[in-house]
């Protein structure tokens, strides 16, 4: 088969063409011959030798797939009832940028009424990653704010930012958000943002605080992490909480534990690649029961900034780390 491959740490040329075999799936694996992959920001750490695959997963990048289930082993746990020939969108540890790839079958879902390959494979990546860390660590809508809580968005625009706003808005929420241009941030609006802040021409913590009549955000989605804490921490309402799952402005912060403690605040985080396949399967069956019938319904959309021949992976990398793009990235087969 064909894939791309890291051929050495480094920027978006080491990305390279090469021929590979087919991968075998072993039990409760299933094969998918790929006909889109998204590109995230995960696939830029590991080719800049920031992000090592998990023990056992493919040396290559990608980690999410649309495509036909070929084979494996559909006997066991198959919770979807999935067979040969079935179109299906799956969430990888690895092994994405490919003509084939193997997944753990329970982290293959049906492909959703009405979607195109390129649409499915933008969905696992970023709506494993939202419910998670917004619905699941974050508790939104099940704190002390009540069912309707408010969530704040850092890197709208982004494709984590993107499933956020539109999925957060979606189930009752009042959503804001944050992102770096005018167009950003009017695209944020669009898709449910009450309140897109410009983060630089604007202060995220008096913006929210205003909005709110000070009384802050039940959640934060953090992708910054860095400086931004203490800020954020500071733009919590009471028994708020904060989930960071990025670190890109930094890995290191100073925080005031006397806030935390007097304001019942929770700071949380997690990622997902190194997860078990039990925990993914468990976010396979909510998303199938609560996500999936808002996608066929037209409720949600993901939203793709460009498409790029899988040959030209180095082409969307480049782009990624340009941080112009709105949504996500995606290769094609």
């Amino acid at each position: 088969m064909q894939a791309i491959e890291i051929a050495r740490p480094g920027s978006p040329d080491v990305l390279q063409p090469t021929q590979r075999p087919i991968p075998q799936p072993g039990a409760g694996e299933v094969l998918i011959k790929v006909a889109a992959a998204g590109v995230n920001r995960p696939d830029v750490f590991q080719r800049q030798g920031n992000y090592a695959p998990p023990p056992g997963a493919s040396d290559l990048p990608g980690l999410e797939v649309a495509g036909t289930l070929v084979e494996g082993d559909l006997a066991g746990d198959n919770p979807f009832s999935l067979k040969r020939g079935d179109a299906v969108c799956a969430l990888l540890a690895g092994g994405g940028y490919a003509e084939y790839a193997v997944a753990p079958l329970a982290q293959c879902l049906p492909m959703p009424t009405g979607f195109s390959m390129i649409e499915a494979a933008a969905l696992p990546e970023n709506y494993f990653t939202v419910w998670s860390n917004v619905f699941e660590r974050g508790q939104l809508g099940h704190g002390e704010g009540g069912p309707r809580e408010t969530l704040l968005v850092q890197g709208g625009s982004s494709g984590i930012g993107v499933t956020a706003i539109q999925l957060a808005h979606a189930l009752g929420h009042r959503v804001f958000a944050t992102a770096g241009s005018a167009e950003k941030c009017a695209a944020c609006e669009k898709l449910g943002a009450e309140r897109a802040i410009n983060y630089r021409e604007e202060d995220f913590v008096t913006v929210v605080k205003q909005a709110t009549d000070g009384r802050g955000v039940d959640v934060i989605l953090d992708m910054v992490a860095g400086d931004y804490i203490p800020r954020e921490l500071d733009t919590l309402a009471e028994g708020g909480r904060l989930v960071v799952i990025a670190t890109l402005g930094g890995s290191k912060a100073s925080i005031d534990a006397a806030t935390i403690m007097r304001r019942r605040l929770t700071l949380t985080g997690s990622t997902l690649r190194g997860r078990p396949v039990a925990f993914k399967r468990a976010l396979a069956r909510q998303l199938h029961d609560k996500v999936w019938p808002l996608l066929e319904a037209g409720r949600l959309r993901p939203v793709i900034h460009q498409v790029f021949p899988a040959a030209e992976a180095a082409k969307a990398h480049t782009l990624m780390e340009s941080s112009v793009h709105i949504g996500k990235l995606m290769l094609r087969w």
